[in-house]
C-alpha cells in the first residue's frame, strides 16, 4: 500500500496518551515510583516487588513492553497488586485509589514530547478533527487535557474506564467515529504499543501510525503499524492539509 493509499480520506486523529502525547520514561518511570512507595508505606522491599510485578525493574527503571505499566489499565494493575499488599485489598477498591494517585501526583511528572497545544490547533486549522483514547482513567486523560490547555482542539476524550472499553478493544475508536459522525475508516490512530494498533485493527480504522520515539518501540509494533513516525511533529507529513475530505 502507497502513502497515497494509506493517506486518502483522513478525516480525524485519534491519539494514545502516555508514550505518544507524554514522554512515557520522563512521565510515568517517577509516577510508579511515587504510586508504589505510597502504596507500600515506605516498605522499600514491598514497592520494589509492585514495580517487578507491573513490569518496572525497579534497578534499571526499564518498563518492559507489554507489561501491565506499559500498556495495562489500574484495574489490570490492581488485579497484579493486590495480592502482593496486606490484607489484599479488593480489586475495584484499589484501582480507584490508584486512578487517583495517578491524577493527584502525575501533574507533577508528566513530559510532553512537544508542544501539544500548538501541534493540536495546527492540525485543527488543516480540517482535522481530534481525540484522545487512553488505558489511563478518564480523570487522568482529563488532567493531562486541562494542564496543557488542550480541551479547545478536541472532541473527544475517553479512558479505560469512560464506558468504551479498554484497549485493545475497539470501542474507543468506535465511540470516537460514532461521535464525530464518520465511519472508522476515516481515522488515523497514532500511537506507541501493540494495543493501539490493535485497537486501530479491531475498529476498523484507516490508517494506524506508530510513533518511533514513543515508549519502548520494538520491531513487532512498527512491522503491526501501516506508517512509523520518527517524532509526533512528523504526523503533518502523513496526514496533509489535501487529504482532508
Amino acid at each position: 500500500m502507497s502513502d497515497g493509499a494509506v493517506r486518502a480520506g483522513i478525516e480525524a486523529i485519534l491519539f494514545d496518551k502516555d508514550g505518544t502525547l507524554i514522554d512515557y520514561d520522563a512521565s510515568w518511570v517517577p509516577l510508579n515510583r511515587a504510586v508504589a512507595d505510597r502504596l507500600a508505606r515506605g516498605d522499600r522491599r514491598l514497592a520494589g516487588r509492585l514495580l517487578t510485578a507491573g513490569g518496572h525493574d525497579p534497578a534499571t527503571d526499564i518498563v518492559a513492553p507489554g507489561s501491565v505499566l506499559a500498556m495495562g489499565d489500574s484495574r489490570s494493575l490492581a488485579r497484579q497488586w493486590s495480592p502482593l499488599l496486606p490484607g489484599q485489598p479488593d480489586v475495584q477498591r484499589l484501582a480507584r485509589d490508584i486512578d487517583r494517585m495517578f491524577v493527584s501526583l502525575g501533574s507533577a511528572t508528566a513530559q510532553p514530547v512537544c508542544d501539544l497545544a500548538a501541534l493540536f490547533a495546527r492540525l485543527r486549522a488543516q480540517g482535522l478533527r481530534l481525540g484522545i483514547a487512553t488505558n489511563d482513567s478518564a480523570a487522568g486523560a482529563h488532567a493531562l487535557v486541562d494542564q496543557f490547555d488542550l480541551a479547545a482542539h478536541l472532541d473527544f476524550i475517553a479512558g479505560y474506564d469512560s464506558g468504551h472499553g479498554a484497549k485493545p478493544g475497539p470501542g474507543m475508536l468506535t465511540a470516537f467515529a460514532a461521535r464525530l459522525a464518520i465511519t472508522p475508516d476515516r481515522v488515523a490512530v497514532v500511537g506507541d504499543s501493540l494495543h493501539d494498533v490493535a485497537l486501530a485493527r479491531a475498529g476498523g480504522a484507516g490508517l494506524a501510525v506508530v510513533v518511533q520515539g514513543g515508549a519502548r518501540i520494538d520491531p513487532m509494533v512498527a512491522a503491526a503499524a501501516d506508517l512509523v513516525i520518527d517524532r509526533l511533529e512528523d504526523i503533518f507529513t502523513l496526514v496533509t492539509p489535501q487529504t482532508v475530505a
